[in-house]
């Protein structure tokens, strides 16, 4: 392999140059004396054998060749000064990979803020997003398939703190008979209709969540699913009250006048997989989760 003839050291010199207007400020940006700066631009001319620089009384240009080439020696200086950052990263214990799994009632809104935050906080660790159903959380946890989880339930030998509580609503469309009854709903109301449940994605010890009294049950494996079918008329269901809200004020869905509990409260859980060894992008991620966390309580 041929050795490269320039130097990134070369490259940043006259990016400091052009960016600072002149050697002598360039010098003061770099901390440098003035010399070494004629020097290292003055070579990397040399080594390439191309004029980059054009001087103009006080103030240094480039050359077309010289915009054309530093444009290419910028993108290989940032990759540089990320490679070191990188490698501080790494030496301070930050994790080159992070699994976070998620219950689907977590709003999805949040999530998102939280990990836009998180990639300009930890923009070198890799995130693994798993969205699970009731007990798939925590199973996730026990198997060491998650390096944290946010989830209904705190699994046994770990410690856990409520991020939020998740209002469910009990809903069916406009012109569904609940709806129509025009009273308040009773359970035996209720048994007589379709139920739209989600099914629990863990598969070691699954649980079934909420009231679950209807002789009629068709379950499904998101809520995503739930919603729709529902909205389409096809039963009632309790459901996370942000992913109805839009349907709620649509007039899509109505909430069904439950006698006793219309609404039902969930906590949801943050957990860490590793306890006292977790390293400083989950500590981030949770910092940033907690932080909104308290926001929409």
């Amino acid at each position: 392999m041929d050795y490269l003839k320039t130097t990134l050291e070369q490259w940043r010199a006259l990016a400091a140059v052009v960016e600072h207007g002149g050697f002598a400020q360039a010098a003061q940006a770099l901390h440098r004396s003035q010399s070494s700066i004629s020097y290292l631009v003055g070579k990397l001319q040399s080594q390439i054998d191309l004029p980059l620089l054009e001087v103009e009384g006080r103030k240094a240009h480039l050359t077309d060749a010289g915009h054309t080439l530093l444009t290419h020696a910028q993108e290989l200086l940032s990759d540089a000064y990320e490679l070191e950052e990188l490698a501080r990263r790494m030496g301070a214990g930050w994790e080159a990979e992070l699994r976070l799994v998620v219950d689907v009632a977590f709003p999805k809104a949040v999530l998102v803020q939280a990990l836009k935050r998180f990639s300009q906080e930890a923009p070198f660790t890799r995130l693994k997003l798993s969205e699970v159903v009731l007990s798939g959380a925590e199973e996730a946890l026990l198997e060491q398939e998650a390096d944290m989880m946010i989830g209904a339930y705190i699994p046994h030998g770990h410690l856990g703190q409520v991020l939020l509580n998740v209002p469910f609503i009990a809903v069916a469309h406009r012109d569904h008979p609940l709806i129509q009854l025009g009273r308040p709903v009773g359970e035996d109301d209720l048994k007589r209709h379709m139920h739209i449940v989600v099914r629990d994605s863990g598969t070691q010890n699954p649980r079934n969540e909420g009231w679950l009294g209807s002789t009629q049950r068709w379950t499904v494996s998101s809520l995503e699913a739930s919603v729709s079918l529902v909205a389409g008329g096809l039963g009632f269901a309790w459901l996370p009250q942000h992913l109805v809200e839009p349907y709620l004020t649509q007039g899509v869905l109505v909430p069904i006048p439950v006698e006793l509990g219309q609404i039902r409260h969930t906590p949801l859980y943050l957990v860490f997989g590793k306890g006292a060894q977790t390293g400083p992008a989950a500590s981030c991620l949770a910092g940033i989760l907690q932080e909104l966390g308290q926001q929409e309580r």
